[in-house]
């Protein structure tokens, strides 16, 4: 993990207005949302982790998920501002939000068109036979 950067969980801290746009306008699963989506979403998410540099302070990746908090987990949103990437601030947000929380022995769930090699050093696999997904019916998703 970079030295020039910290991970958090709290909330208050996270720049909002900063993350609705990075991840409307830069990432591929997130541009059907709304602002008001995209609120609710971290309002109700179960923890959120968010990565910020040490000298500004400003957001440079987030990722949050949703449990029962018995269980199981989902990841969602993991990004990392694209000046950023490269540098193992998403290994270190991962690390924080499974490794590192409460939910370390979860079963976890993710969907993901990229980052593969990633999300495997964590211990996703391809689906088996036995998981199955409803798509979704909002107006705005593309698969």
């Amino acid at each position: 993990m970079p030295r020039d950067v910290v991970y958090s969980t709290d909330g208050a801290r996270l720049d909002r207005d900063w993350l609705w746009h990075e991840l409307t306008e830069h990432t591929y699963w997130a541009k059907y949302r709304t602002r008001a989506m995209f609120d609710r979403q971290l309002d109700h998410a179960w923890r959120m982790v968010g990565a910020y540099r040490v000298d500004d302070g400003a957001m440079v990746g987030f990722c949050r998920a949703f449990s029962d908090g018995a269980a199981m987990a989902y990841l969602a949103d993991v990004y990392v501002a694209r000046g950023e990437r490269g540098r193992g601030i998403g290994r270190g947000l991962l690390r924080a939000m499974i490794d590192e929380g409460p939910g370390r022995d979860f079963r976890w769930m993710l969907h993901t068109g990229d980052a593969h090699g990633l999300y495997e050093t964590f211990g996703f696999a391809a689906a088996d036979g036995t998981f199955m997904e409803r798509r979704p019916r909002l107006p705005h998703v593309r698969d």
